[in-house]
């Protein structure tokens, strides 16, 4: 989760695009660039040991858009797949008012 919020910062978008599961990685990544990313605070994890297969985060992303604050509260799934992490999809978090926007945007 930490090494695609600093991929998203520094807009690595080939690390994005490989990190994805392929089962749901998009085309294309739109409007990643237009994002200043602020701020990461992870709220919750649950399995992603050294032996799970599957794990989940729970995370607020701080960024800005245009100048305007927005946050990106979610609770997403991630997939080991041969030793490695991908990010599966995520679903907003319950306080989240901006993860449609944010999603359109980032």
């Amino acid at each position: 989760m930490r090494s695609r919020y600093t991929a998203y910062a520094l807009r690595e978008l080939d690390y994005l695009r490989d990190s994805w599961h392929p089962a749901s990685r998009p085309a294309a990544l739109d409007g990643a660039a237009d994002a200043k990313w602020i701020g990461l605070d992870i709220l919750a994890c649950r399995d992603g040991g050294r032996k799970d297969a599957e794990g989940i985060v729970e995370f607020v992303a701080r960024f800005k858009i245009g100048g305007r604050a927005r946050r990106l509260h979610e609770i997403s799934r991630f997939a080991r797949v041969d030793g490695r992490w991908y990010y599966v999809d995520g679903e907003p978090g319950p306080t989240d008012t901006d993860h449609r926007a944010a999603a359109d945007d980032a």
